[in-house]
């Protein structure tokens, strides 16, 4: 038999990903008067929207699980920023444009298309945080928001727990060794690979170091020297990559020496 609100059993269908925490998410969106917690309207209305459209069709389980998870983790974190007092946007981002295109509705199927493909379910909850976090952000337009969301993307894991480490340098200081330049083992010459590829993707400075005329030496990498760019900042803020795990952020930084 049908569910009556596919929608709710899809948010709940995401346990296994975010917990009981999506029981709490689902009550939020489709019974607010019985919700302890509340989010704005229009937020928990286009939630609303997102998930009555994948609840309806006939997703594989996981993918529906990540779709859920996705959202409710999107719950939580709206129901944090605005804790903090932060606003929903007020900007049009929620008004049906011309074909009927809804702004916040583009970024919700962008980002639940993306959860579904996690086949790294940690990825999950970051990407939920990202539609708050666009929500909560009029500074961020629609495209701003996909080309954040395309660069995501194409990013491991690893990659992601190496920008929250050089994001939260400030609270938690970088290995001062140096990163080697030609590892033997493949699990580390996999990291520096993931180390240079936030690199040459413009996330991270320094810069791949140019070899110099006549040979000369390369000063040394050492993870302490890292910085976020301007793009890695917009990343690690819309990712709320803040919240990554102590061990995962341990771990990316453990597998460059």
């Amino acid at each position: 038999m049908t569910s009556p609100e596919p929608g709710r059993s899809l948010i709940e269908s995401g346990f296994g990903i975010a917990g009981s925490m999506t029981g709490s998410a689902a009550t939020v969106v489709y019974s607010p008067a019985d919700a302890a917690l509340q989010l704005d309207d229009r937020f928990s209305g286009c939630l609303r929207d997102l998930a009555d459209d994948l609840g309806g069709g006939a997703l594989p389980q996981r993918e529906a699980a990540r779709a859920g998870a996705a959202l409710a983790f999107a719950v939580e974190h709206g129901v944090s920023l605005s804790r903090r007092e932060r606003h929903v946007r007020s900007d049009g981002f929620f008004a049906e444009r011309a074909g009927g295109r809804v702004a916040a509705r583009e970024v919700g199927e962008g980002v639940l298309l993306a959860a579904r493909a996690a086949a790294d379910e940690r990825r999950v909850r970051h990407l939920g945080y990202l539609l708050a976090e666009v929500v909560f952000s009029p500074d961020v337009d629609a495209a701003l928001a996909e080309r954040a969301l395309l660069v995501a993307r194409d990013l491991t894991w690893r990659q992601w727990a190496l920008l929250a480490a050089v994001g939260r340098r400030e609270r938690s200081p970088l290995p001062l060794v140096p990163v080697p330049v030609d590892p033997r083992a493949w699990s580390t010459w996999g990291a520096l690979e993931d180390l240079v590829g936030l690199q040459e993707a413009g996330l991270l400075d320094p810069p791949v170091a140019v070899p110099r005329p006549g040979g000369a030496a390369q000063p040394r990498l050492r993870p302490a020297d890292l910085r976020l760019t301007r793009r890695g900042v917009l990343l690690h803020r819309l990712l709320a990559l803040d919240f990554v795990r102590a061990d995962d952020v341990d771990a990316a930084l453990s597998a460059l020496s």
